[in-house]
């Protein structure tokens, strides 16, 4: 397994560590539930250094990204991020991704640890225009710093405003004594924070400074199961889970991200599901009877025929109550509408809900 410049200290911290798209992660360090609620009401530090980063640079560069994602980057200045998707000939997802502005022809995108490979390809084999693309994924370390009580953390680490960053954007400077750190406030935990992107060799460093900066208010290292429960209550997207190479992003409820103001690969297919609808959709829901929905689990409609398919669920720490998404037969997918999910060959009661499920 693959190493971040962060492994030593997660095992020294006795984490429980297991493989995640090739790496060697965190997936708890005491309770997810603790550390769960540690984001959700004070600060805590994710180590995704296994994210994957492309600088994408000079003249064509914008027409390239425009060209093989849905949103539009034209909208993009100096200083803003973008969530967008590469999308395949078939109109389904490659990935989804972040897409920075670094300057005029200048941008860095943020893609999946697990697809790391499958974009580098994608993204090389359409630059017809030769334009200069870096992967420097493997020297590029990340932490996100998440939870209400984030900035007042940081901030004395550095002279970047950062209670008064906007949402999806970023600064670049000096931060923990070190320079040419880029920060975001994009976020993927619906808890406010700040990613902080970094050279390997800055790692240890300012991991140490952010450590010793939030001992007082109780900053906890916190691991990849956390995430993942964190994301599911705002209702955002894992890729692999939720969508993948098949998924229409009008099926996913991501046409807010798909914009027909230009073409993009298969943006003529994905514009006939935007105007003429898709077979299924995907759905948030909650359980009313007991029972904890996983992927692949079958939904049923009340006559017991399979309706659809489970994309993600959990058990909420903040709501108490096990909620899911999934993809169902358009028809049952309005709000308020009783479901079933299968589990443990019983069907189990559960109502479509809106996303997210924690506002």
């Amino acid at each position: 397994m693959l190493s971040t410049p962060f492994t030593e200290i997660h095992i020294a911290l006795g984490a429980k560590m297991a493989e995640f798209a090739g790496y060697n992660m965190p997936i708890s360090y005491s309770s997810i539930t603790v550390e769960h609620h540690n984001i959700r009401n004070n600060v805590g530090v994710f180590d995704v250094s296994h994210m994957g980063e492309f600088i994408v640079r000079g003249s064509g560069a914008l027409a390239l990204i425009n060209k093989l994602t849905s949103n539009d980057a034209v909208k993009l200045t100096p200083g803003k991020v973008q969530y967008s998707c590469f999308t395949n000939t078939e109109g389904g997802i490659i990935d989804d991704l972040l897409v920075y502005c670094l300057g005029e022809e200048s941008y860095m995108l943020v893609v999946n640890a697990s697809n790391i490979n499958k974009d580098w390809a994608w993204l090389t084999a359409n630059n017809t225009e030769n334009v200069l693309c870096l992967n420097i994924s493997q020297k590029t370390a990340l932490l996100a710093v998440q939870g209400p009580n984030a900035a007042a953390v940081l901030q004395p680490l550095t002279k970047i405003n950062l209670k008064e960053m906007a949402y999806y954007t970023f600064e670049k400077g000096h931060f923990a004594g070190e320079d040419n750190i880029l920060i975001s406030a994009t976020g993927y935990t619906g808890a406010g924070g700040f990613e902080i992107y970094m050279d390997n060799e800055q790692a240890l460093n300012i991991w140490n400074k952010i450590m010793e900066a939030g001992k007082d208010a109780g900053i906890m290292p916190t691991g990849l199961a956390a995430r993942d429960t964190l994301r599911l209550e705002k209702g955002f997207c894992l890729y692999g889970n939720d969508i993948n190479d098949s998924t229409s992003p009008i099926a996913a409820g991501l046409s807010w991200i798909t914009k027909f103001t230009k073409d993009f690969t298969a943006s003529s297919i994905i514009e006939e599901h935007k105007k003429h609808g898709t077979s299924q959709k995907l759905i948030g829901f909650t359980m009313v009877e007991r029972g904890i929905p996983r992927q692949h689990h079958i939904v049923l409609d009340a006559t017991g025929k399979a309706i659809g398919e489970v994309t993600s669920g959990t058990q909420s720490p903040t709501l108490g109550q096990a909620i899911g998404m999934a993809y169902v037969d358009t028809a049952h997918a309005a709000a308020g509408t009783d479901i079933f999910i299968k589990i443990r060959e019983q069907s189990v009661k559960a109502t479509v809900a809106s996303i997210p499920f924690v506002k």
